[in-house]
């Protein structure tokens, strides 16, 4: 406490400052637990006090002081309600499950038509329905028999979330996945490994093209550079060189195509986000004020 009030008076004292002006050079010193450093704090902070908060007052919107250390708590889109009436209301993980499968299916539970568009009718072929009844097999398949609060895919889905969350290597979600595996009964079954958790989720997942691309991001190895086996910019490779009793050629660069369709007709299906998509259309008020992107004649002409 004596050190504390000897370096607030040298602080107020006058000794700190250049023609009346605050000393700041404390700023720049690398040692943080220096006298001279924590001189400058204390000088800042009665500064701030007497000029700022007192004098001005505070901004009543600066309710989180996220610019002196707080931390802001974030909440994604995924978990928040469009209608706020009930409170602490959660949804059981098998309920959620269920819903993901007849949004990735609509027609399947129903056996109707779904119409994604005015003329543009949504029908199940046998592909699709084969990937259903192996979805809805893995989603009523308890994790062990004696098990009441997780099928298979619920618990697979609850630890995929993780994965990307906190950024988890393949490597590092097999080890997790093999440990979780020995401590369930030995009847369980959660899958091995990662590849093999993917393989029961092949149904839910939209899909994605390998494109080969060249190594210095000159082209792309598709449509007519298809058959190349070089750059025709840089010469580089389109492979790279390997022994040659490897069987599979390993190319320098992929690009991972995400097609577009198949994910807007998605927001279409799902009955969560189907009213947001036909908004502009069913909901849109035509009277002539701008408000919305969707009010705007370049928008029309998309």
């Amino acid at each position: 406490m004596a050190d504390k009030d000897a370096r607030s008076s040298k602080a107020t004292d006058g000794e700190g400052s250049r023609n009346g002006e605050m000393d700041k050079q404390w700023i720049h010193n690398p040692n943080r637990c220096a006298d001279e450093y924590l001189d400058g704090i204390n000088q800042f902070i009665d500064f701030a006090i007497a000029n700022n908060c007192v004098r001005n007052g505070m901004m009543e919107t600066y309710t989180t002081w996220n610019h002196h250390g707080e931390q802001i708590q974030y909440v994604s889109s995924s978990d928040t309600t469009r209608v706020v009436d009930t409170v602490d209301f959660v949804m059981d993980p098998n309920d959620q499950i269920m819903n993901i499968i007849n949004d990735v299916f609509p027609t399947a539970s129903s056996n109707t038509i779904v119409e994604v568009e005015d003329d543009i009718p949504l029908t199940m072929d046998s592909e699709s329905l084969k990937k259903y009844e192996k979805l809805l097999k893995s989603a009523e398949q308890k994790l062990y028999p004696s098990c009441e609060g997780f099928s298979m895919l619920t618990a697979i889905v609850e630890l995929m979330h993780g994965k990307p969350k906190f950024r988890m290597l393949n490597q590092c979600f097999d080890y997790f996945f093999g440990v979780f595996k020995r401590m369930l009964p030995n009847d369980n079954c959660l899958p091995k490994d990662h590849k093999s958790e993917k393989k029961v989720l092949s149904g839910l997942e939209l899909g994605y093209e390998k494109i080969h691309a060249c190594k210095n991001n000159y082209i792309l190895f598709y449509k007519e550079n298809k058959a190349l086996d070089k750059c025709p910019v840089c010469n580089e490779l389109r492979f790279k060189m390997t022994s040659q009793n490897r069987r599979t050629k390993i190319p320098q660069k992929v690009m991972c195509y995400l097609p577009l369709k198949p994910r807007l007709q998605r927001f279409y299906m799902s009955m969560h986000t189907a009213s947001d998509m036909r908004w502009h259309k069913d909901r849109q008020v035509d009277d002539d004020v701008m408000r919305h992107p969707a009010d705007g004649e370049v928008l029309e002409r998309v």
